[in-house]
């Protein structure tokens, strides 16, 4: 990992690769943990011998003693879903004060966000996302726009004051003329944040400066993204993705650290793939090994209980995210779900308009005109649940990840064989690296 101690880890898809608990087995490693990106909407399940967490806004690494947790610049704060997750952890005995820091420049969700976001989703004619309507997109509209409210504006009861009596006189308009939504209060909103306010304001600090003077220190920090590569708003199969930088680079515009301190990227992937809401899916299946795969795999959404749809491992995606990114290691998760496949077709290139090519099309034509190519392997048809070690996997079982390793680029470092943090095979090389 070189010397520099800090680490990019994402997901190397449309999310869902099961981050979490990959964070959350690395973060003993780690320092500090610091969210990047999204909002509320990025679910992250951890179980921690058989005890489940669900984490949204919160970043993993606060489950592990002595580990902060960092909520950086780039993420879309909803005041209440963080005082909501905040009050759980300390329901459950978790030590959150003095280990959770919200960035002062963060961007703040609003009722009337939502309100624009269902709205919209739900207009006659209007293309569906398959969003969350949470507020996340019309928050980073505003951000944009330049007319957001920021953490540290929350915090001045007189600008928050005005920011949403003017802001609901727009929203309340715009909403009413084009949707037929009718007005939220200024005044009871403003009581109710003005409170929140003050539960927030003992997080809130500079956390570029904080995680800066960390790596300075020696520290390790772990950089967490929220979904997935694919879902990035400029690399993602757009229009049907997420609105904000899901990538390694938004790790640098989403904390304040810079790109030469960043030692290494992580990439999470799944044994097979999988994708929720709407948006173009080359290798979805269409037969009943999908219903083999979500059941195995558990595959709902773990903030929306969306089912998810499923498919075959696509490399020219991987390929893809890995350049993108500058992934150097891969985590393979849910390599047990696979267990019961008697074939695994693996998705190797792709065909357009009868042309092979490697290449992924920016546009929903060309993602329409895809076909697959798809080389089989046999699967291996015993159990694989909690071995954690590789060369006590089947052999048809390394084999698959030796060809997975050998097709994307990346080393693979670790593998997940079960939901539980246990349940988890660290390859040697990538120990090493760590120790760096």
């Amino acid at each position: 990992m070189s010397q520099r101690k800090s680490a990019v880890i994402l997901g190397a898809q449309w999310g869902d690769e099961g981050k979490g608990k990959i964070v959350d087995v690395l973060s003993e490693k780690f320092d500090m943990v610091a969210r990047y990106a999204g909002g509320h909407n990025a679910g992250h399940t951890v179980i921690i011998e058989g005890k489940k967490f669900v984490l949204q806004l919160i970043p993993c690494g606060v489950l592990r003693p002595g580990c902060k947790g960092v909520i950086g610049n780039g993420v879309v704060l909803d005041p209440m879903a963080f005082l909501s997750e905040v009050k759980k952890l300390k329901d459950v005995g978790l030590p959150i004060d003095g280990q959770l820091f919200i960035s002062n420049r963060a961007q703040v969700i609003l009722p009337y966000h939502r309100m624009i976001e269902l709205a919209a989703e739900n207009a006659p004619g209007r293309t569906k996302i398959g969003t969350t309507s949470r507020g996340i997109g019309p928050a980073y509209e505003d951000k944009m726009h330049r007319s957001g409210l920021r953490v540290v504006d929350l915090l001045n009861s007189a600008l928050l004051r005005t920011h949403i009596q003017n802001a609901c006189f727009e929203k309340n308009t715009i909403a009413h003329a084009l949707f037929g939504t009718e007005p939220l209060d200024p005044k009871s909103m403003y009581e109710e944040y003005a409170r929140a306010a003050e539960q927030i304001a003992p997080f809130v600090t500079d956390t570029a400066v904080m995680l800066n003077k960390a790596i300075d220190d020696g520290q390790k920090v772990m950089f967490e993204g929220a979904q997935g590569a694919l879902l990035d708003i400029d690399h993602g199969t757009y229009p049907f993705v997420t609105s904000s930088s899901a990538t390694a680079g938004g790790a640098v515009t989403g904390t304040g650290v810079g790109p030469t301190r960043i030692g290494t990227v992580i990439g999470v992937t799944k044994a097979y793939v999988t994708r929720v809401g709407e948006g173009p899916f080359p290798t979805e299946i269409h037969d009943d090994s999908a219903d083999l795969l979500r059941a195995r795999g558990q595959e709902y959404g773990a903030v929306t209980g969306r089912p998810r749809r499923c498919g075959w491992l696509d490399l020219p995606l991987l390929r893809y995210s890995n350049m993108i990114n500058g992934t150097e290691w891969l985590v393979v998760t849910k390599m047990d779900v696979m267990d019961e496949c008697v074939d695994i077709p693996v998705c190797t290139g792709y065909k357009i308009n009868g042309q092979l090519t490697d290449v992924i099309p920016a546009d929903m034509r060309g993602y329409e005109s895809i076909v697959p190519v798809y080389t089989t392997l046999k699967g291996w048809n015993c159990s694989t649940e909690g071995i954690t070690e590789f060369e006590k996997l089947p052999q048809l079982a390394q084999d698959y990840l030796k060809f997975l390793e050998k097709e994307s680029g990346a080393k693979i470092g670790m593998v997940s064989t079960g939901p539980d943090r246990a349940q988890t095979m660290t390859l040697p090389a990538f120990a090493e690296a760590l120790k760096a």
